[in-house]
């Protein structure tokens, strides 16, 4: 089953070729709280209220008529945040970017760090991962709007990825929806230039979607990222994801992420992704604005599509009270 959502408004879902309204409800994020005020599932909500009209999905994505599969109404209490050196092959370009002639990076250190305990047995607790913060709900993009590169930022990179999203119940119980694809678009220059810059360069929007498949994630993904430029395919690579290409469990990085109290709060919406191995920067590109990004795993639904564009030089004052 996929859900998408309309910026409009209404949650459409998806069953095989047939994409229909869900009848009585403006969003996935008032679906969920449906579910687990009842103690059930988005499955049984979804099938209580029936099927309403028939639509084309395919048509909607191209009007640019849909929203991330899941949004807050609240931007402020909808949390991005993701980590990497959690898939196998991830840390050759971050180890490309921070090595020097002493030994091992960091980020080498990181990756093996999880190939050696991200997989832990049932009841114990596996090694932390790498953890990043990427805003709240305003750095949430859907499809086919534009990825804005901040005036100061130094690049405007792809990285094709899964995101989880999950609702906190009110005993602050961490309920997943479902996973969709996304672009955890980073300013890889910017880290280049020192690892301690890593937050500065993750601090850019993100976007998701299409679509959310509501089921376990797969254990194999397969997946192609490209960078469209005047129409043609400048760069394109394959990408794998699912815990067969991971050094970590989904349920480890779950655990490190929600074992924080401040990540709890009852009725907050979060988006964690969950890695990379595959970087167009990697390979020398440099993106320019009017790029379009396309990230595509069927396994997951329609493709991800997004322009590259640069905000508009804004001066900052700060003044006293």
């Amino acid at each position: 089953m996929f859900l998408s959502q309309l910026k409009a408004g209404g949650v459409i879902c998806r069953h095989g070729e047939v994409a229909t309204i869900v009848p009585g409800v403006s969003s996935t994020y008032e679906l969920a709280l449906a579910a687990i005020k009842a103690n059930s599932s988005l499955k049984v909500v979804i099938e209580q209220r029936g099927k309403g009209e028939t639509v084309n999905l395919p048509d909607l994505a191209a009007a640019g008529k849909l929203d991330c599969p899941v949004r807050h109404p609240d931007a402020a209490h909808m949390y991005l945040t993701g980590t990497g050196l959690t898939h196998t092959g991830s840390a050759s370009a971050r180890d490309s970017m921070h090595a020097d002639t002493t030994g091992m990076s960091d980020s080498m250190k990181m990756f093996r760090m999880g190939i050696e305990g991200g997989k832990p047995k049932a009841g114990e607790t596996g090694v932390q991962p790498e953890w990043f913060y990427k805003g709240n709900g305003v750095m949430a993009v859907a499809p086919g709007d534009d990825l804005v590169s901040p005036p100061f930022a130094l690049d405007g990179g792809e990285e094709p990825e899964l995101a989880g999203f999950y609702v906190i119940g009110e005993d602050g119980t961490p309920f997943r929806l479902g996973f969709s694809v996304a672009n955890e678009f980073s300013d890889h220059v910017t880290e280049k230039i020192n690892y301690l810059y890593l937050a500065h360069s993750k601090l850019r929007q993100a976007a998701f979607g299409p679509e959310l498949l509501v089921a376990p994630l797969p254990d194999h993904v397969e997946g192609t990222s490209r960078i469209l430029r005047d129409g043609k395919v400048l760069w394109e690579k394959p990408f794998l994801s699912g815990e067969d290409n991971m050094s970590h469990t989904i349920a480890n990085l779950e655990y490190h992420h929600f074992k924080y109290a401040l990540f709890c709060q009852p009725g907050d919406l979060h988006v964690h992704m969950y890695g990379t191995a595959t970087l167009s920067f990697a390979d020398g590109i440099r993106t320019q604005e009017g790029d379009v990004f396309e990230i595509d795993a069927p396994q997951f639904g329609l493709p991800l599509r997004n322009r590259l564009s640069r905000a508009a030089e804004k001066p900052l004052t700060v003044k006293m009270l």
